[in-house]
Formats: structure tokens, sequence, C-alpha cells
């Protein structure tokens, strides 16, 4: 199993269920050619989709067209189940930087036919994942300024505070559906400027006041 560290104490953490909300970002949610959705959108990725900061990202034979998504991560903390929206950032341990990395032709291909995107979404690399820090050390989630580039040219740059589902609003909304652990870690979102990567890009990514990520594509 995958686990997770919480710094400063460097805490290990196993990671249990990895959950992730679709267009978060409005102007994402444009450029994908969607509306502006109603209610958060859930997939889920496998536990054994996670790659350590450093750690290469690995392109399947079986895609040609792979996209980065850069997002805040949350590290939920403890169990909830049904918790109030005036609760929820208390059953957070900590945030980190994430990369959703999506097989965009495969995706494609399953919202054609009406097929779940689990192949796109989960497939091994397909969830690089920073250390997290507290999140008593974390004044805003709601302000932090998040981005990310490839071969040093920025492609992602946006803030938090665009975010159509807060933090609280999306944890809340899980706890009525899934019981939350311990371990759970929440992808929240990527912002607009999605696209595609190939075998040799360094992808970095960076949420201010909460760190870096650095990745190699093979």
């Amino acid at each position: 199993m995958k686990t997770a560290t919480l710094l400063p104490a460097n805490r290990t953490i196993r990671i249990n269920n990895i959950f992730c909300v679709g267009k978060n970002y409005a102007d994402h949610a444009k450029e994908m050619g969607g509306d502006v959705p109603k209610e958060p959108i859930i997939f889920l990725k496998p536990n054994s989709a996670v790659v350590q900061n450093g750690e290469s990202i690995i392109i399947p034979d079986y895609s040609k067209n792979i996209h980065h998504e850069i997002e805040l991560t949350v590290l939920i903390g403890k169990k909830g189940k049904n918790i109030p929206q005036s609760e929820a950032l208390s059953y957070i341990a900590g945030y980190g930087v994430g990369l959703d990395m999506t097989m965009r032709d495969r995706q494609a291909e399953a919202k054609k036919s009406g097929n779940p995107w689990s192949i796109a979404k989960g497939f091994d690399t397909s969830a690089p994942l920073s250390s997290f820090v507290e999140a008593t050390s974390v004044p805003d989630p709601h302000n932090l300024e998040i981005r990310l580039s490839v071969n040093g040219t920025e492609r992602q740059h946006s803030n938090t505070r665009h975010m159509i589902f807060r933090i609280d609003v999306l944890i809340s909304f899980l706890s009525s559906i899934f019981t939350l652990e311990e371990g759970d870690v929440l992808y929240t979102g990527t912002p607009e400027g999605v696209g595609q990567v190939v075998r040799g890009d360094i992808l970095i990514g960076e949420i201010t006041g909460i760190g870096t990520i650095h990745h190699t594509v093979q």
C-alpha cells in the first residue's frame, strides 16, 4: 500500500481511498467543452496509481494523448460520515500538491460510449503526490497560487479561490455518500491550461505555501 508523509512531524499515513473532483474550476470546465457542474463530479483512483514526488510518470502504450492536471490535494485525518459543512475543515490532516494524469484519448472514448473513466484516470503513475503540510499551517486553503510548468514553460496558473465547490463543501458532500477514513486523499480539481505531455518532458508543479512537485515523463 502507498503512504503519505505529513510534515513537519514526518508522520507516515497509509493512503486509503483517492477521491477526485472533475471540472471544479469554471475556466477548465469551459476548455473541456462542458457546462459548469451543478454538484461535484466525483471519480476514484486506485491506491496503486500513486507515485511519490520525484518518481517517473510512465505513459502506457495504450494511450497516445496524456494530459497534465495540477491540483491541491487534501489528506483526511479522521473518520467521518455526514459531516456538516461547518465542521468539514477540522477533518483535514494536511494539504499537498498532486497531478491528475489523464489519458485524454481514452477518456474521450469512454465519454462517447457512456462508459466509466477508470482506465483513463486510474492507470499506474496517474496520481503523482507530494508530501502534505499540516492543515494548521495553512491559514486559507482557498487563496493559494497554483501553477505548473512543462520544460520550463508555464502552462497552468490560477488560484484556489476560483474553485466552484470549496473544500468544506466537497468534504461534506463526499461524506454524505462515503464514509471518510484517515488516509483518504482528495484531489480538488484542476484549473485551466491542461495539455499533452510526451516522453522526456519535465513537470514542475507548485502551490504557494504548500510545496512543489517534480516529475519526468517516460
